[in-house]
């Protein structure tokens, strides 16, 4: 399995310009959408309050996060293919399947192991980017060489760097560094509002206010430097022609390529 496992997660293709649909054809379909990104916002303010406590080690703040993204793709791993979707993905992967199910869960599995692996890989940023349209949503999951954008905020981990310093210059860059995940932790609780003001809840908002919205982000390391990005984005509403019926997978829309010519720097390779 190990074998299969490292011939998997190799396989940039499986994610490469490419995004997840899913149709949101009630309201109950819509309120899971809902509560899945108010999940993502809640899961940045826990980091900012993280951040904030200069008890608590910055990786600790920065896994938190994570685990809470791996946990909500998990769960629609197995909404698409059961507990059983790493075989399924696999299969997919070996080429002992070739349907919907396994290529939607070889795509989320990629994901999935991608973010599990960012806390102990520097230069390889996490930037999705995820729009509501009328009756759908779009998932774009894009991994990146580099650690940040021309856009983001960035901040300072003590316990990663390997520099060393005098006393008088070691107590200063400390201070330097929690001033710089204070200030990290202000932008993230600004921005997690940005998620909660795109993706209104069906109970509380109109169609007509929530039938368009979107996020892009950012976030990475390099060494003892994290970076974070978050902005609205505005989806094409002549993207789609045709309603779905069931989640399948699609090109990367002309919202994510902006993002990339606007937001990533030049040399970067979106994996």
């Amino acid at each position: 399995m190990d074998g299969e496992r490292d011939c998997f997660n190799g396989d940039t293709k499986v994610l490469h310009q490419r995004a997840v649909r899913v149709p949101l054809p009630d309201t109950a379909a819509e309120r899971a959408f809902h509560e899945n990104m108010m999940t993502v916002a809640d899961a940045r303010e826990r980091k900012a309050e993280l951040l904030a406590d200069p008890d608590v080690p910055l990786l600790a703040a920065y896994e938190a996060e994570l685990e809470r993204i791996a946990e909500s793709f998990e769960r629609r791993l197995r909404q698409i293919a059961g507990d059983d979707y790493e075989e399924v993905a696999m299969a997919y992967a070996r080429g002992d399947r070739d349907d919907r199910i396994g290529a939607l869960a070889a795509y989320y599995f990629e994901g999935l192991w991608r973010i599990q692996q960012r806390t102990t890989i520097t230069e390889m940023m996490f930037s999705p980017v995820i729009l509501r349209y009328p009756d759908s949503f779009t998932m774009n999951i894009r991994f990146t060489d580099g650690y940040t954008t021309t856009k983001s905020i960035c901040y300072e981990s003590p316990a990663h760097s390997t520099e060393e310093l005098a006393d008088k210059y070691a107590e200063a860059y400390y201070e330097d560094s929690c001033y710089s995940q204070q200030q990290a932790a202000t932008y993230l609780r600004e921005t997690a509002q940005i998620i909660r003001e795109e993706f209104p809840s069906p109970d509380e908002a109109s169609f007509e206010e929530r039938k368009y919205g979107g996020i892009v982000s950012a976030g990475g390391r390099r060494g003892s430097v994290f970076s974070a990005m978050l902005e609205p984005l505005e989806p094409d509403p002549n993207r789609f022609s045709e309603p779905i019926d069931k989640p399948t997978l699609v090109e990367a829309g002309p919202e994510a390529k902006r993002t990339e010519r606007e937001l990533l720097r030049n040399e970067a390779i979106v994996l």
